[in-house]
Formats: C-alpha cells, structure tokens, sequence
C-alpha cells in the first residue's frame, strides 16, 4: 500500500508574503518544492497581474462555483468576499497516491480541511506567515494597544501598495477590497494557535525584499529559511514560533 502523502498549508492574511515565500522556495530549494504538489482552488475574483488560470487559483464566476457546491466532496467558503471552492475528492486521490501537497492561502479553508472527516486519516503540517511576532504582541498588550487594530493598519498599508504598484491608479472597487481583507486580518491571526509553526515576516507581498536583490534579505531570508527548517523536519531556523490560544 502506497504511503498517504502529507498536507502541507502554509497561511496568513493576505499580503503577508505567502506568495512571495513560495515562489522563493521554488527558485533557491527547487528539489524541495518539486515534491510538493500545489493544490489549486477555485476562485470567484478576477486575476491580479501575473496570476495565471489554472497555476494560481482555478478562476470561475461566482455563479459557477455555486454550482459545486451540491457536490459531496466540494467545500465552498465565502473568503475576504470572495467565494472559494476546494475539490476534496481530488485532494485525497492526490494524497493517496503519496505525493505531499501544497496549500497556500487563507486558513479558513485549511481549517474546514482538518476538521473534516473525510482527512481524519491524513497527516498535516500547519504553518502561519504571521504580520507580527508573539514577541510584538506582548509588548503592544502591555501598552494597551487596539490590537486588531494596529494589525488592520498594518496589512492596509501592504494592501495599498501592493495594489499601488499592480494597477497604478485604485478605484472604489480597490479600496473596498483593501478594507475587506484589512479587517479580516484580526480574526485571522486568532487563528494562528491552531497551527503547529508561526513564522513572523514582516516583508510582505509588498516589499522588495523577495526580489530587488539577487537574493531574499531581511525578513524575507528569514521567513525562508524558517519555513525550509520546517519543511525539511529539523528545529526552525530562529524566526519560528508557537502561539498560545489566548496570545491574540
């Protein structure tokens, strides 16, 4: 009998740097990624610039996505306003024949995964691509921070210039979505206690870090190097942490 592959999910808000990270792990780890299979879902929004139909997302219309939803295997989530769809059945059959997958993207998706009956028998490894460190949140705790909302403005401000810099000038409709996923930001991070590595990383989708310079620097160097440890099984580079449930 062939070994059940492993679910690998790597999470976070969005613009935190997932992208960015996996695209990283491609270029510089390529053995690494190559045994990963990158699990594509269904996606009722449009491309941004340089997402590919098919690689990034399986891009639908909203209308059919809904459609599979009276499928048993299909799981369908309304997701930062956008409606999301994962083939289970397909998971499982890739899975089943050994071969470890890739899921990157938001973790309420993830989270309906492992809660399913259907991947009770399924080994996973969880990461969070957290905005900030366990380390930063005792502090801004201390000091009686709105920490939802210094997260919220934090991930705004990637949000608009990641946006700033793949359409120039934004529309309504662009900063309607920027608030969307800012605020979602918060209830995200209370779910990173969940997962069994955070990996701070400041350098999201938004920074030069990834690639201005041959090479990744600063956060980005480190968020790879941690998150290749954790694949790799050894004890993380520096940068990983646990959360406790009541951190954030």
């Amino acid at each position: 009998m062939e070994p059940i592959g492993r679910l690998v999910v790597l999470s976070g808000p969005s613009c935190v740097g997932k992208g960015p990270l996996c695209n990283a792990l491609q270029t510089f780890y390529p053995e690494l990624y190559g045994n990963l299979h990158r699990l594509v879902l269904y996606n009722s929004r449009d491309p941004r610039p340089g997402e590919r139909d098919g690689i990034d997302y399986h891009f639908r219309s909203r209308e059919e996505i809904i459609q599979m939803k009276n499928r048993d295997d299909f799981i369908l989530l309304e997701v930062r306003g956008d409606l999301q769809g994962l083939d289970v059945g397909e998971l499982l059959s890739i899975l089943r024949q050994g071969q470890d997958v890739l899921f990157e993207g938001n973790p309420f998706i993830p989270r309906a995964l492992w809660t399913s009956p259907q991947m009770s028998e399924i080994p996973m490894l969880k990461v969070f691509l957290s905005p900030v460190s366990r380390r930063e949140i005792l502090w801004l705790k201390s000091h009686d921070a709105d920490l939802p909302g210094v997260v919220s403005d934090a991930m705004r401000r990637k949000l608009l210039r990641r946006t700033q810099r793949q359409k120039g000038i934004l529309s309504y409709q662009d900063l309607e979505n920027i608030k969307q996923r800012s605020n979602s930001a918060p209830d995200e991070l209370r779910l990173a206690c969940q997962f069994d590595w955070v990996i701070p990383n400041h350098d999201g989708e938004d920074s030069e870090n990834w690639t201005a310079f041959k090479y990744p620097v600063g956060d980005a160097f480190r968020a790879l190097q941690t998150f290749v440890s954790i694949l790799q099984g050894e004890e993380p580079f520096c940068w990983g942490e646990r959360w406790e449930q009541e951190l954030f």
